[in-house]
């Protein structure tokens, strides 16, 4: 049976919260330089950035390089919002030790944990996992969760509606985010928070229906990390029943439906080809162990570039 759809909430504050991008010099090292820019664009079009996520490469940064970039991103952000990854696969040891360290240290810093699955979480059953959650609940305030496709990568997992529930009667978790990519599962997760808990917030991950804000969601997508700016005007378009969200919306969601194609890890390059494309960022290089898109793919982006700053300017 399928699931109902929620109603289209017209004229709705969306809550946006972007993955920040990650630049590399062309060396396989950090641009701090550039990454300084791509945050304070971030913040100041209104969005939050969310670091040391796919966006950042936080699944191919070594611990330190992870802490490295919490604390540029702590000493920069004065008292502003962001999001950061609790990222334990590759460390060894109890997971649920490993979770309440890394929210420790990036509450310290200033942000606002979510909790990136392991292969250790996914492997639990279903009571142990709800239980971990809330351990987590119990050493930290205030964190998201994170439900990750396996398209994104093999330590993620889509937990049951079943699950979910459980989740949402854990108060110190406040939203999640949802990546399966699949609108009903997404439309599943809004039916429920409205009849449960209707403070918490689900962030759709779905690059490939960025219109899900239409239904409740609001977002934490790497397809924002292109043009930040860009999904800002969208959602004040939304906010004031401005047609011209419809159009912009568009732009957006073909740039979405071309950077995520398979396979779907390689949309980083597409972001850096992007921001170099509107000098945000000094090179489009990235990680040397993430995989690439060929140059070719310069040519489409600078289209599709040209169709949001098109419908920008409209």
């Amino acid at each position: 049976m399928s699931t109902p759809i929620p109603p289209i909430r017209f004229q709705r504050k969306i809550e946006a919260i972007s993955a920040a991008y990650l630049p590399w010099k062309p060396v396989a090292k950090i641009d701090f330089e550039s990454f300084e820019r791509v945050l304070e664009g971030t913040w100041g079009c209104g969005l939050t950035p969310a670091i040391n996520m796919d966006t950042g490469f936080a699944n191919l940064l070594s611990l330190s390089l992870r802490h490295e970039v919490l604390d540029f991103v702590s000493l920069r952000a004065s008292g502003r919002p962001f999001v950061a990854g609790a990222f334990v696969e590759d460390l060894a040891g109890d997971c649920l030790n490993n979770y309440q360290k890394e929210t420790d240290r990036i509450t310290a810093a200033g942000g606002t944990p979510i909790i990136f699955q392991c292969s250790d979480l996914i492997r639990l059953s279903d009571t142990e996992i709800i239980d971990i959650y809330r351990s987590i609940g119990c050493n930290c305030d205030r964190f998201l969760g994170f439900e990750l496709g396996k398209m994104f990568a093999p330590f993620g997992a889509i937990y049951s509606i079943a699950v979910f529930q459980e989740l949402l009667q854990i108060p110190q978790l406040i939203g999640i985010k949802h990546s399966s990519l699949s609108r009903e599962l997404e439309w599943a997760r809004l039916s429920l928070r409205d009849a449960c808990r209707t403070d918490f917030r689900i962030y759709t991950g779905n690059d490939l229906a960025i219109d899900m804000v239409q239904w409740g969601s609001d977002y934490l997508l790497g397809l924002s990390a292109f043009y930040p700016e860009a999904f800002a005007r969208r959602d004040q378009y939304w906010l004031d029943g401005d047609r011209r969200f419809y159009e912009l919306n568009d732009a957006l969601q073909l740039l979405g439906g071309y950077a995520f194609r398979p396979p779907v890890p390689a949309y980083k390059h597409n972001a850096a080809m992007m921001l170099a494309m509107r000098g945000v960022i000094a090179s489009d290089a990235i990680h040397p162990n993430a995989p690439s898109r060929p140059s070719e793919d310069r040519e489409f982006l600078r289209s599709i570039l040209d169709r949001i700053e098109t419908a920008l300017l409209s």
